[in-house]
């Protein structure tokens, strides 16, 4: 899965939008009703890395792996950057993804999780 085809399954998501950031942030980032759950940097030197949450437990496996390291300033909430999307399995990546888009989900207020299920 290229950068193109990540940021469309990204926005395929229910309910999610894309905004970019400029300077200093430079970040493409896609939230879920105001609760982020992905983003790429758009700046050089780090550019197209793609960040995400995950659980603890999978933070400490996946930043032992070549390819993934903490994201700089979210690394203590489990958040990891993935360097090169391409590297990684496309299957795996979306499950990750959508684990990340469930924790923003969950992190909602029920009337709003009720309203992007219908």
């Amino acid at each position: 899965m290229n950068v193109e085809q990540l940021k469309e399954y990204c926005l395929s998501l229910p309910g999610s939008e894309a905004k970019e950031i400029a300077h200093p942030g430079n970040l493409l980032s896609y939230s879920l009703l105001g609760k982020k759950f992905a983003y790429f940097k758009t700046s050089q030197p780090e550019q197209w890395r793609f960040s995400l949450k995950t659980l603890p437990t999978m933070f400490m496996e996946l930043t032992d792996q070549d390819g993934f390291k903490p994201a700089r300033y979210m690394g203590r909430f489990y958040w990891v950057s993935i360097i090169d999307v391409e590297m990684v399995d496309e299957n795996y990546l979306k499950s990750l993804i959508e684990y990340s888009y469930n924790f923003a989900l969950k992190s909602l207020p029920k009337y709003k999780q009720a309203a992007l299920s219908q």
